[in-house]
């Protein structure tokens, strides 16, 4: 019997995550000097920092490119960033074997078409509720919020519950 989604969350270790439809909306508010700007929520971020403070890998693989969502990232506190990466999997695959990483200890958080082979990788493929229907067909959680809405926040938040992990960190009892 295959297990249920809080039976997968047991064995979490990593996060990825794209950007634009999961870390925020989709909408890029372009200025009129042709720069690109994006909106991420605050909510999603604290549970990104929350996690690594907590001891889980974070990792961001994107296919887009930009300077103001890696200095937030950065920021908070997240290293291994991949922007403009033409090839997920390939990516995915080269983190993995550089951090000893099992596809089955991976949440990957997605939301379109160019995160669909990696999401078949890992162990927990899961996406906001505003998702493609290709990819909300593959996840085996789909978030009920939308993406940069904090959808990253509910799969974050949900993994450090089933590990007991979340009231240590919010209790203030974490290193």
């Amino acid at each position: 019997m295959a297990k249920s989604y809080k039976e997968l969350m047991n064995d979490i270790t990593t996060f990825i995550l794209d950007v634009d439809g999961v870390l925020t909306d989709g909408t890029v508010h372009v200025s009129p000097t042709g720069e690109m700007l994006r909106e991420m929520h605050i909510r999603d971020g604290f549970a990104m920092k929350a996690a690594l403070e907590s001891g889980y890998n974070v990792c961001i693989i994107s296919g887009g490119s930009n300077e103001g969502v890696r200095i937030r990232l950065r920021n908070l506190g997240i290293h291994d960033i991949h922007l403009a990466s033409p090839n997920k999997v390939e990516t995915f695959k080269e983190y993995i074997e550089l951090y000893n990483i099992k596809p089955e200890n991976v949440l990957y958080m997605g939301d379109d078409i160019p995160d669909f082979h990696v999401m078949q990788l890992v162990g927990l493929p899961t996406c906001p509720q505003d998702s493609v229907p290709e990819i909300k067909a593959i996840s085996k959680y789909i978030s009920h919020k939308n993406g940069g809405k904090g959808a990253v926040r509910d799969v974050i938040e949900q993994v450090m519950k089933v590990q007991g992990k979340w009231h240590v960190y919010y209790n203030g009892q974490h290193d």
